[in-house]
């Protein structure tokens, strides 16, 4: 039965709209921008001419980034750290949290066990220490060198945890009672139940794999093997290099762009696909917001 709504509610409602779509529009304009600087010649954008329309449109920002090899070659080493990487950390995660979410009557010791995972929230290793494990391990300059080191993510494991232990335990003791072991429990009762948590962290996932720089300069030696955001944080220091050292030709050809405007577009270009993405998959973030945050 529908319910007449005051009139209190509805200005509630209208405030309430206004508001987001404030809030919406303020957290697209800085994408706005940043096309419309990399859209727009070397002039307009080193003047600061350009507002929320290109000034001088031009394509040559990702004309000079698609004819790079590099770039494409980067594209494919995120796309495999992304895959990879996602993978790995989802399966940790999901068998790491299933005994943890676990009572201390059922598993002896739990809480010891949990504390020294939450430890590694607030204290890490170092950088030079970490860099040094990995070097004595042999994962430097390889695609492995991005993945393992932070295979197993503690916040994600938390969050995987607090969902597990929120699911009726009659469940469990139901299958246990049919003769399942715990493996068939973690993939048969806990996996189908747990798809909305896992899309959410999975996402988390993803996100960070395809953001992160630094570890890529840190411990890949050979650029042929640098992922997307890597590359492109040292492409405007070598297009610096190559421009002091090219012909009037080849300059004129490249006129229309600067160190800003080839700024702006590998940035927008870093964010487009989890720009593409998301809207997608945006309900598994809201949902992402309450997993695991109700406790027994």
């Amino acid at each position: 039965m529908l319910h007449k709504q005051s009139f209190s509610r509805k200005i509630f409602v209208v405030f309430n709209v206004l508001l987001l779509s404030c809030i919406t529009i303020l957290g697209i304009i800085p994408f706005v921008h940043l096309l419309s600087v990399s859209l727009s010649s070397n002039t307009a954008a080193m003047a600061g001419e350009v507002k929320l329309w290109p000034v001088g449109f031009t394509w040559d920002a990702y004309v000079y980034l698609g004819e790079k090899v590099e770039f494409f070659r980067s594209l494919g080493v995120s796309i495999e750290r992304v895959l990879l990487g996602s993978v790995i950390n989802l399966l940790l995660v999901f068998i790491t949290a299933f005994p943890l979410s676990k009572s201390n009557d059922q598993f002896k010791f739990r809480t010891v066990y949990v504390w020294i995972f939450a430890i590694t929230m607030y204290f890490g290793g170092g950088l030079i220490p970490t860099y040094i494990i990995v070097k004595n391990t042999g994962l430097i300059d390889s695609i492995w060198a991005l993945i393992l080191p932070g295979a197993l993510n503690v916040w994600n494991m938390v969050l995987m945890l607090n969902f597990f232990r929120n699911i009726p335990r009659e469940l469990d003791e139901a299958a246990t009672i049919d003769g399942a072991g715990h493996w068939r429990v973690l993939w048969q009762i806990y996996l189908p139940v747990s798809l909305p948590s896992i899309a959410t962290i999975g996402l988390f996932t993803v996100v960070g794999h395809w953001n992160a720089w630094f570890d890529g300069i840190l411990y890949l030696n050979s650029p042929e093997r640098y992922p997307l955001q890597t590359y492109l944080s040292t492409l405007i220091m070598s297009l610096n290099a190559q421009m002091s050292s090219m012909s009037l030709e080849q300059l004129k050809v490249m006129e229309n762009l600067s160190e800003k405007t080839i700024r702006t577009a590998q940035i927008f270009m870093g964010a487009l696909p989890i720009m593409v993405v998301y809207p997608f998959l945006q309900r598994y973030f809201v949902k992402g917001m309450t997993v695991g945050s109700v406790k027994e």
